[in-house]
């Protein structure tokens, strides 16, 4: 059973990695083998995270990169050739979010959000699929990208209007994707995180909303962001989610499953 969840020799990227979530959710993936390169901006809670990659015996780098950018999104993607030699996952998990009556969202906040939500997802997409899918045509070899998206991606959520319309981006870009180079073997899921908290989601978790979403969670309560790993290596591997693309796998404790 081991080896469907083998990942060793690989080499994943993962952006967002300084974050809470995706940072748990590379530290799975270094467990099970890989090579972590974390992107962010945050060069300290990379090398917090990476020791603790680095103490379970795990190995890791950090490449400061800004996501928006497709020429610096470029540059990471030879940096990590130039040291690594391959890559074989990306995570898309960068997000940003702000709650505003919908009728007081500035245009600055809506550009700002999907740049980073969405825009970035995009061209990482494409700088890093244009190397997977050229890979995959000359040698063979599949590979998997695997986007963070929301439970505002599949069911729109009160007070986050822009985040909302972000994600759903972000599940109709996966799906595209999914449809197109599945023939290649490079696979395209999104990873769909309930309610887990973390940096960019605690300002709108006031005391009415928590118990909203507690009440309407049949599990009663949070996500932990070490739940996500099991999810994450299962998209990750080439051998236990060989067939699986397209896919929006839920970790929610019930909630989408739930209606009254």
């Amino acid at each position: 059973m081991n080896d469907l969840f083998d990942l060793a020799g690989k080499v994943a990227v993962v952006v967002g990695g300084t974050g809470e979530l995706c940072g748990a959710m590379a530290e799975g993936l270094a467990a099970a083998g890989a090579e972590v390169v974390l992107v962010g901006r945050d060069a300290t809670k990379a090398q917090a995270r990476l020791g603790r990659i680095e103490a379970a015996g795990g190995r890791g780098g950090f490449a400061s990169c800004e996501a928006t950018s497709k020429t610096a999104l470029e540059a990471l993607l030879a940096e990590v050739l130039a040291r690594s030699g391959r890559v074989d996952i990306l995570v898309n998990g960068a997000g940003i979010n702000s709650p505003k009556p919908f009728l007081d969202i500035p245009e600055e906040e809506i550009d700002r959000i999907f740049a980073v939500n969405v825009k970035a997802v995009f061209l990482a997409c494409q700088v890093f699929g244009r190397y997977f899918v050229e890979r995959a045509r000359a040698e063979g070899t599949g590979a998997s990208v695997i986007n963070v998206g929301s439970m505002s991606g599949l069911t729109p959520l009160s007070r986050v209007f822009t985040y909302s319309a972000s994600k759903a981006a972000v599940h109709n870009i996966s799906k595209n994707l999914a449809r197109e180079w599945a023939p290649l073997g490079v696979r395209v899921n999104v990873l769909v995180p309930g309610f887990f908290p973390a940096e960019q989601n605690r300002k709108v978790l006031t005391p009415d909303r928590v118990a909203s979403i507690l009440g309407h969670t049949p599990a009663g309560r949070f996500g932990e962001a070490r739940e996500l790993v099991g999810a994450t290596l299962l998209l990750a591997s080439e051998r236990a989610g060989s067939f699986i693309t397209g896919a929006e796998i839920v970790v929610d404790g019930g909630f989408h499953a739930t209606s009254i």
